[in-house]
C-alpha cells in the first residue's frame, strides 16, 4: 500500500483502483502502461496527497470553498468572483519543500531536460458516469524544472476555473470532495494525432470504430481549432473516409510552448493516415477497449519512423503512442438479455417501450421490474428504460407486414427506421414462411383483426364496473398481506389483471373505435377530399376518464375561486400537507373536501406514471396547486361544462356537414347510412381508449402502498436508511431483503449513480444489438422549406405562443398558449384545458396526447424530433394539425 507521505507515483505503479490517488487521467494512464504492445510515453503522477496537504493547511481557501458550496449554477457573477480569488491564492502558494523535493527527484529519473506535458487529473474525471473532459487545464511542451513546478500550481488552480465549478455544480459533485492529481508525461512530437472512438459516436454502433486525425499536436483537435479527417473502420475494413481541408496545425516551439501554423497548400487535402496506419490504430483501439471492458475515447499520436526524440532514430516503422483513454459516457447501453432460445445467435432489433407508453424518462429498478412482470411479452432493460426485441417478427415476411402496419399507425418514425433495417438485407435473417401460426402471428393479431361488437354503450359501463369491483377486492385483500405473502399476492394478481385488460370485449371496444376512425378518415378523404374528419367527430365523447380528469379540476377551481383567503394561502404554499391547513380559512373545509374527492378518483396519477416509484398526486398533492390557480386566472366559472358542450356541438356540426355533402354523391343514401354507423361507433367507444391504463395505474398504486409498508419495516429494522432506497432494488431483490433482513448498501449507492447517468441519456426509438441507433424520417413532399415535420394527430391550424415545458409542475400557462414538450401522459391532461395547440417529440395516432387533443379539439402534431430544442420558449408558431408540421413564425 502507498504511504501517506508518498507524493509521486510512476505510471507503472498505478492501476485503475487508484482513482482517489492519481485521478481519472492518472489511473487510466497507469492501466494503459500495463497493456502489452500499447506505447504510452513515460511519466509520473503528483498524487492527490500533495493537493490535500496544501488545501488542508489553508483556512482562507477553505472559507472560499464554503462560499462556493452556497452558489447556484445560474449565479455566474458569484462563481466568477470566487473562482478568481481561489485561483490567485493557489498560484501564489509556494509548494512545500518536502513535496517539491519529491517531484524534482521523479523528474530527474526521467530526465530534467526533456519536454513534458503537465496535465490535470481530477478524482471526478474520466468516470463511467461523467467524463469531466476539458474541465481542468493541460500545458504542453513545458521545459525546465521551474516551469514544470509553476504549471503544477496552475493545474491545481484550474480546479476552480468557472467552467470546472459550473460543471461540478451541474453534476452534483461537492467541491471539497473532488481532488486533483497532476500528470507529468514526456512530450511526444507527433506528425499526426487525433482521437479514436471504439464505438461510432454518431450512430452508437459498437462494431464501427471512428478515427479523427489531423497534422501536429492532438490537443488542437480536441479543442476544436483544427479540421480533421474522419475514418470509419469495421472488422478490419475501412468502410468510410471523409478527408477535410486541413488549414491549421499546432506544433511545439523549440524553447517551450506551442504555436499555430498554416499547413502548406500541397498538404491541405491529403489524407492524414494511410490505410495501414488506420488499421493499426483499430487493432490498438480494440485491445484497449477489451482491457477496460467498455467502449473508449482514446487520444493518440503517430510519429513517423520513431523520430519521437524519446528513442534513438533507427529502422522502426511509424510508431503510435496512446496518451489518454476514457470511457465514452454518451452511448446508450445495449439491452440486457438472458434469452435461451434457438435464435440467440441472431442480430437483434429493439423497440422502445417508453415511446409507446409516452414516458421516455429513466425509470428506477423497482419500476422497471414491476413493468416487466406485468408485460405481455418479454422486455429488456437498457439505460433505465425498457425495450422489446422484434427480431423474430422481422425474420418473416408475414411478421414484418404486421409490425410495419402497427408501427405505421403508432409511430411512423419507428416504421421508417425498421424499413431501413429491412432494406439493408443483411442484418436480420429472413426465414421462409411455412403458413403455420408463428408467434409473430399472435403478437400482431390485435393490429390485423377487425373485431365486430354490438354497438351498445352499456358494454363500456359493464367493463368499468367489472374493473372497479376487481380493484375493490384487491384493496381489501392486500390489507391483510405483509412480508413474503405481499410479494406473492402481487405476483399472483398481476397475470389475471393483465388478462382482463386484453380480453376480447375490452380489445373489441378499442379496436372497433380505432377501425371506425380509420374508416371515416379514409372514406371522407376518398369521397369528400377532406382529411382527418374523425378528429372533430371524437370531441367530447363519453366515458373518457382522462378528459374527465381535466374538466373535473376546472370544477375544483370553481369552488376555490369563491374564497379569496384560500387563494392567497395556495399562492404562498408549496407544502404537501396544505390540505390539513385549509379548514383554517373561510371556505377551506369545502375546498379540502373537493380536492380530497378529486384525489380519491385521480390521485394515483402523476407524470411518468408507468414507473411505480414516481410520486403520485395523492403523495404530493401540491403538484395540483399551480394548475388550480392557473384555471382560476385563465377561465370564468363554468368552463368545464362549456368546453364539453362546445366539443359536442363541433362534433354534431361536423356530422351534419358531411351527411349533407354525402347525400349529393352517387349512392349518397348508402354512404350516409354507413358513415353514420361508423360515427356512432366513434362516439360510443373511443372514450374507452384511456380507461385500461387508468385501471392499471390504479392497481399499481395499491401495490405501491403495500410495498411501502414493507419498506417502512426495513427502515425500522435498520436494513435500509430510508423508504425510497427500495426503489433502487428490483422486485426480486426487494423480496429477498424482506426475507433475509439483509442488504448490501453498495447496491443502492451504485444504482443511484447509474440512475443519475441514465437520466441524462436520450433513449432511441429503434436500435440494434450492435448498439446502432436507427433514426426514422418523415418522407413527405410539399411542405414549406422551413417546416418542422411530425405526425398529424388532431386536425386544425392554430397560431400562438410556444411554451416549451419539460416538467408538468413547471407549467405556467395562459389560455391560447401552445404546449411544446417531450411527451405527455394522462397526468398532463389538466393543462390541456388551458392550451390551444400541442407539439410533442414522442407520440402516435392513439397515444394519450393525440386522443385527448382530439377530444378537446386541439390541433396537435406529435413525433416531432427535437421539438423542445428547435422551438424556443416564447416564439410564435403555427401548428398544422391536419398536415402534420410546425412553422416558426
Amino acid at each position: 500500500m502507498m504511504s501517506k507521505r508518498t507524493y509521486t507515483l510512476n505510471f507503472l505503479d498505478i492501476d485503475k483502483s487508484m482513482l482517489a490517488i492519481a485521478g481519472g487521467k492518472g489511473a487510466s494512464l497507469g492501466e494503459l502502461a500495463r497493456i502489452e504492445d500499447v506505447n504510452v510515453p513515460e511519466g509520473f503522477c503528483i498524487t492527490t496527497e500533495a493537493y490535500k496537504e496544501i488545501f488542508d493547511n489553508n483556512e482562507k481557501i477553505r472559507k472560499l470553498l464554503d462560499q462556493l458550496g452556497d452558489l447556484k449554477v445560474r449565479d455566474r457573477k458569484g462563481i466568477g468572483a470566487t473562482s478568481a480569488q481561489i485561483r490567485s491564492m493557489i498560484e501564489e502558494i509556494a509548494i512545500p519543500k518536502h513535496i517539491n523535493d519529491e517531484i524534482v527527484r521523479s523528474l530527474e529519473k526521467l530526465g530534467e531536460r526533456n519536454a513534458y506535458a503537465v496535465r490535470s487529473s481530477a478524482t471526478a474525471e474520466d468516470l463511467p458516469t461523467a467524463s469531466f473532459a476539458g474541465q481542468q487545464d493541460t500545458y504542453l511542451n513545458v521545459r525546465g524544472k521551474e516551469a514544470i513546478l509553476k504549471y503544477i500550481s496552475k493545474c491545481w488552480a484550474s480546479m476552480f476555473s468557472d467552467r470546472a465549478i459550473t460543471y461540478r455544480l451541474q453534476n452534483g459533485f461537492d467541491h471539497r470532495k473532488v481532488y486533483l492529481s497532476v500528470v507529468i508525461q514526456k512530450m511526444i512530437f507527433p506528425d499526426v494525432s487525433g482521437i479514436m472512438f471504439t464505438a461510432d459516436p454518431v450512430s452508437s454502433n459498437r462494431k464501427v470504430l471512428s478515427i479523427d486525425a489531423s497534422f501536429g499536436l492532438g490537443d488542437a483537435l480536441v479543442s476544436g481549432i483544427v479540421n480533421a479527417d474522419n475514418y470509419k473502420v469495421r472488422d478490419g475494413i475501412v468502410v468510410e473516409k471523409k478527408i477535410s481541408t486541413k488549414k491549421l496545425a499546432v506544433y511545439p516551439l523549440e524553447h517551450g510552448g506551442t504555436k499555430e501554423q498554416v499547413i502548406d497548400a500541397a498538404r491541405k487535402s491529403i489524407e492524414a493516415l494511410t490505410n495501414e496506419q488506420i488499421l493499426k490504430l483499430e487493432r490498438i483501439g480494440r485491445k484497449i477497449e477489451k482491457h477496460f471492458g467498455s467502449p473508449q475515447d482514446i487520444e493518440w499520436c503517430l510519429v513517423h519512423n520513431a523520430s519521437d526524440r524519446l528513442d534513438r532514430p533507427d529502422s522502426f516503422p511509424d510508431r503510435i503512442y496512446i496518451v489518454q483513454s476514457r470511457p465514452i459516457t454518451t452511448l446508450f447501453p445495449i439491452p440486457e438479455t438472458n434469452d435461451q432460445n434457438p435464435y440467440d445467435h441472431w442480430n437483434r432489433v429493439y423497440l422502445s417501450v417508453g415511446h409507446q407508453q409516452m414516458m421516455t424518462d429513466a425509470m428506477k429498478p423497482l419500476g422497471l421490474s414491476l413493468w416487466q412482470l406485468s408485460a405481455v411479452r418479454p422486455m429488456h432493460k437498457a439505460g433505465g428504460r425498457l425495450f422489446v426485441d422484434v427480431s423474430q417478427e422481422l425474420s418473416s415476411t408475414h411478421g414484418r407486414k404486421g409490425l410495419l402496419h402497427a408501427m405505421g399507425q403508432h409511430d411512423p418514425l419507428i416504421k421508417d427506421a425498421l424499413k431501413t433495417i429491412i432494406e439493408r438485407g443483411d442484418f436480420i435473417t429472413t426465414l421462409l414462411d411455412d403458413g403455420k401460426n408463428h408467434e409473430t402471428d399472435v403478437r400482431n393479431k390485435t393490429t390485423q383483426t377487425k373485431p365486430q361488437i354490438e354497438n351498445d354503450p352499456s358494454i363500456i359501463s359493464e367493463l368499468i364496473r367489472s374493473s372497479e369491483k376487481s380493484l375493490a377486492v384487491v384493496k381489501e385483500s392486500i390489507q391483510s398481506k405483509s412480508g413474503l405473502d405481499l410479494f406473492e399476492f402481487i405476483e399472483e394478481d398481476m397475470p389475471g389483471f393483465r388478462k382482463s385488460l386484453i380480453d376480447s370485449r375490452s380489445m373489441g371496444v378499442l379496436m372497433t373505435a380505432i377501425n371506425a376512425s380509420v374508416w371515416v378518415n379514409e372514406k371522407m378523404n376518398e369521397w369528400l377530399g377532406e382529411k382527418n374528419v374523425a378528429d372533430t367527430l371524437s370531441q367530447s365523447v363519453s366515458n373518457n376518464i382522462t378528459s374527465e380528469m381535466g374538466r373535473e379540476l376546472l370544477d375544483v377551481a370553481d369552488i376555490v375561486r369563491s374564497y379569496p383567503k384560500v387563494i392567497e394561502f395556495l399562492q404562498n404554499t408549496k407544502a404537501d400537507n396544505f390540505l390539513d391547513e385549509l379548514p383554517r380559512f373561510e371556505g377551506g373545509k369545502l375546498v379540502q373536501i373537493s380536492i380530497i374527492k378529486y384525489l380519491e378518483k385521480h390521485g394515483m396519477r402523476c407524470s411518468g406514471e408507468i414507473d411505480i416509484t414516481k410520486a403520485r398526486w395523492s403523495e404530493k398533492p401540491s403538484i395540483l396547486i399551480p394548475m388550480i390557480l392557473g384555471h382560476i386566472k385563465n377561465f370564468e366559472p363554468g368552463e368545464s361544462k362549456r368546453k364539453f358542450e362546445q366539443g359536442q356541438q363541433e362534433a354534431r356540426k361536423k356530422e351534419q356537414e358531411i351527411v349533407d355533402r354525402l347525400k349529393l354523391l352517387p349512392d349518397g343514401e348508402q354512404k350516409v347510412k354507413e358513415t353514420k354507423r361508423m360515427i356512432s361507433l366513434i362516439r360510443n367507444f373511443s372514450g374507452y381508449r384511456e380507461y385500461p391504463k387508468y385501471a392499471m395505474v390504479g392497481r399499481y398504486f395499491v401495490y405501491k402502498q403495500g410495498l411501502l409498508k414493507e419498506a417502512q419495516a426495513l427502515v425500522r429494522g435498520n436494513v435500509i436508511y430510508e423508504e425510497e432506497d427500495v426503489f433502487y432494488l428490483t422486485f426480486e431483490e426487494f423480496r429477498e431483503a424482506v426475507a433475509t433482513k439483509k442488504l448490501d448498501h453498495q447496491i443502492i449507492d451504485k444504482r443511484k449513480e447509474e440512475y443519475k447517468l441514465f437520466e441524462k441519456l436520450t433513449p432511441p426509438r429503434v436500435f440494434t444489438s450492435d448498439g446502432e441507433i436507427i433514426t426514422g424520417k418523415y418522407k413527405r413532399e410539399g411542405l414549406p422549406a422551413d417546416a418542422i415535420a411530425g405526425l398529424a394527430v388532431s386536425s386544425g391550424i392554430i397560431e400562438g405562443r410556444a411554451r416549451v415545458i419539460l416538467k408538468m409542475e413547471d407549467a405556467d400557462l395562459e389560455e391560447g398558449d401552445i404546449l411544446v414538450t417531450s411527451f405527455t401522459d394522462p397526468s398532463w391532461t389538466p393543462l390541456f384545458v388551458s392550451i390551444k395547440g400541442l407539439v410533442t417529440e414522442v407520440g402516435g395516432l392513439m397515444t394519450h396526447g393525440a386522443v385527448i387533443a382530439r377530444e378537446y379539439g386541439l390541433p396537435a402534431v406529435v413525433g416531432v424530433e427535437n421539438a423542445t430544442k428547435l422551438i424556443k420558449e416564447g416564439q410564435r408558431i403555427r401548428v398544422h394539425g391536419t398536415e402534420g408540421y410546425v412553422e416558426i413564425l
